[in-house]
Parts: structure tokens; sequence; C-alpha cells
């Protein structure tokens, strides 16, 4: 696509001043202005359709899933076929990603030559992005004309949330690790193995009994049976009316400060929001968790009702990370809602992580009906009045402590690490972006 700008106009108005100049004087020099005008025009619009003519550009990323904290570093090939050099080429990012540093202005790229360039850009932001769409812009050496490409988007970036590396979690007052076998069925290994049947397609073939199998003449599998204090369940209040959040303060370009540093940054500045908070505790007490060899579940009412049933692996925690990366706090379901649908289904003896950052009593009503049905539960309190809310949510941090039941509470600017590891010395010793993040 081809548009005039300002420099055409003004050369447009020389044009029809002498061409007007020339139809009233007759003087052979208003001619001459005519022909030099009308030439300019035509050598610049050419010049310009000619410009980016059958150049390409392509990204390429080494991964399109990362953490925030992290450096994504993205490849940028521009290539000339043509003959001929050209003068210069502005690629233009327009990615929706925060500080995307794919911008550049490449000069005199030759014939048949491939220009190619590194994007670094720090993830401050969780979330799907795309990585595009491209804009190549050129133009006439005069400036009369600009020449521009769209290429559409060809990739996406999942920034999953950030994470701390917590050496130990406060459990449930008087819980030990371990316990007793209960008899219902898990799908996948556990120690507890309750029998053996026979095989069904889809079954792994590692979990084939070839004892069984040689004495029966056919293939028998085992089957297992789950730890009840093995499984770890995170609640996630998402709802919309509890949330708060401060307005961030306007930063200087991350990308150049990037630049500035020469190395990889290590302070990750968490959005004020409490629903950040919230997603970057559950994402790293389920990594504390699932490093312990733990089941982790996940639960949270936000734009969808969304169940992660417990499961150890590293691969429970991807998918963990997968659902935290889209969660916003646009709910309508209360924690108490959430709590009673689903504890139902829980075995007992489960610890149940709940974090909210609600002044409602229902959150004490809610843990106070898990440990009705035998379940542990661990309450993560935000303190909302930091988040720029209006009510506060700590009078249920002291009913819940008055009730025995483990809370931690976790303000504005508190350090995720101490806050979550130590909770009675972890209030605010250091901002929370002065953690390593963690890379997984």
């Amino acid at each position: 696509m081809i548009s005039p700008k300002r420099n055409f106009w003004v050369v447009f108005i020389l044009l029809g001043v002498s061409t007007l100049a020339a139809a009233v004087w007759g003087t052979s020099i208003y001619y001459r202005l005519i022909y030099l005008w009308a030439l300019l025009i035509l050598t610049s619009l050419v010049w310009s359709f000619l410009s980016l003519r059958r150049i390409t550009i392509r990204r390429n990323a080494r991964t399109l899933r990362q953490q925030v904290g992290q450096i994504f570093e993205e490849r940028f090939e521009v290539t000339n076929p043509n003959r001929f050099a050209r003068l210069w080429i502005a690629v233009k990012d327009e990615s929706n990603l925060p500080g995307a540093a794919g911008s550049r202005l490449l000069t005199w790229i030759h014939g048949r030559q491939e220009r190619m360039y590194l994007s670094y850009t720090w993830l401050t932001r969780r979330g799907l992005f795309t990585l595009g769409p491209t804009i190549l812009e050129s133009g006439d050496l005069f400036g009369l004309f600009e020449s521009r490409l769209d290429f559409s988007s060809a990739g996406s970036l999942l920034v999953t949330p950030y994470l701390v590396d917590l050496q130990q979690f406060p459990g449930p007052p008087g819980l030990l690790p371990g316990g007793r076998a209960l008899h219902r069925k898990a799908l996948e290994v556990t120690p507890y193995a309750a029998g053996v049947r026979e095989y069904v397609p889809g079954d792994s073939l590692n979990r084939i009994h070839w004892p069984t199998t040689a004495r029966r003449d056919r293939l028998m599998v085992k089957e297992f049976e789950q730890d009840p204090q093995a499984d770890v369940w995170i609640f996630l209040d998402a709802q919309k009316s509890v949330q708060a959040a401060l307005q961030e303060a306007t930063q200087e370009d991350e990308g150049e400060r990037f630049w500035l540093w020469k190395t990889r940054p290590d302070e990750v500045t968490l959005p004020p929001a409490t629903i950040e908070y919230a997603v970057s505790i559950a994402a790293s007490v389920s990594l504390y968790y699932i490093k312990k060899g733990r089941a982790v579940g996940f639960a949270c009412a936000s734009q969808v009702y969304t169940i992660l049933p417990a499961e150890r692996s590293e691969r429970q925690l991807g998918k963990i990370l997968d659902t935290l990366a889209f969660i916003e706090g646009e709910g309508n379901l209360p924690l108490v809602g959430l709590t009673s649908m689903q504890a139902t289904f829980l075995p007992r003896g489960s610890t149940v992580v709940m974090i909210t950052p609600s002044n409602q009593q229902s959150v004490v009503l809610a843990a106070e009906d898990l440990e009705r049905r035998n379940l542990k539960p661990v309450v993560v309190i935000l303190d909302a009045l930091s988040f720029g809310g209006v009510m506060d949510s700590k009078p249920n941090a002291t009913m819940l402590s008055e009730r025995r039941i483990t809370t931690i509470v976790v303000s504005n600017g508190s350090d995720l690490k101490s806050s979550l590891e130590f909770p009675e010395a972890g209030q605010a010793l250091k901002p929370a972006w002065a953690v390593q993040p963690v890379e997984i």
C-alpha cells in the first residue's frame, strides 16, 4: 500500500502554482518547473512502489511458552530477493506483548541479501500474546510517498505466572505427612497397589503385571488406590466484587532498561492487584507441593468454572500454570459457593489452600465447613486495603486464627517468599519484585 506524505502535497501545490503561472505568463521557466515537479512525483511514486516489492520477513522464537520474569528472545529475518539494494526499511512490531522490542530501522540492504537481528523482551505480564502483526515501511528518497506491507500474526506466546521457590509452606496444625490408604481407585500410579484386572485398550504398558500375566495367559494390569493426605487442593477466589487494584505507576520502557543493564534483570514487579498476587501465590504453592511429590488439584470460578483433578507430575504443574495464565477476577461465584460445590468430591484428609481477598464472614464459614468434612484448610488472605480496597480483610484472619486454622496474610508490596514461608515474620520485609523468579 502506497500513501502520500506531507512533502507530496507541498510538491503538488508547487506543481499547481507552476501550471497556473505558465498559463498566465507563458514563460518557459514555468514549463520547466512543471516538468521538474511532475518528474519528481513520478520518480518518487515508482521508487516507493519498488521499495518493498517482494520483500519478506520471518519471525522465529526458540520457545512459545515462558514465565513472567524471563527474557523472550525472537529472531527477525528480512529478505531482499531483488537485484537492487534498498536504502531503508522500518520494521514495526505490532504485537500486544508489553514492552515488545522487535521494532528496528534497517538501512542499506543489498540486493539478494538477508538481514537478521534478535529482539529481547523482558516478560512482565502473564497471558497469551500474539507475535504480530508485523509492518514493513519504506519510501522514496525525497519523502513524498510511504510504502507499507502488513504481515499477519504467525504465532502466539503463552506467558505463565510469576513463581517463587518456596522451601516450606505452613500446613494444617497437627497434620503429619503420609496417612493410611483409602479404598478409592486412582488413575495415576501411587505407592498403594490394590490388585490387578484384565488389560483394556488404552492402559499404559508400564502398568502390566507380568507374573500374573504369565499365570493367566492374558495381559493383566495393576490397579492403585489413593493416599488421602497426599492430595492438596488450591481454591482461588476470582469473584469480581471482592477484587481490588491500584493504578500502576508509569514506568520507563523495560526494553530500554534491559539494553542499558546488558544483563538479565532480576526485579519482577507484580501489578498491584489482588488477582495478580492470588495467581502468583497459587502457582508458587502448586510448585512447592508438586516438588514434594504431592497430588495437587485446582479449582476456580472465574470466567468459566475450572476444575483440574489432583495429580502428581510436572505435567500437572504445567496444566495449572497454563490455566492460571488466563485467570481474571471476573467471576460471580463467591468462595463459599466454590467450596461447597467441590468439597463433597475431595478425599477425606485432603489439604485445601484457599486464596481470597474477601472480607466477608462466609470465608470463615467455608473454612469451618471444610473442617467438618475432615478436610484441612489453609487460608491465604490478601489485604484488600493495601490494594486500594474499601473493606478490611484482616478481621477474617483474626477469626480464623482464633479457630486454630492456619492463616497467612499477604499485603501489597510484601515479599511473597517470606510471607508464605514465615507468616509471622514475612510481612512487607522487602518489595515483591526483589525475589528471583523461578525457572521450570
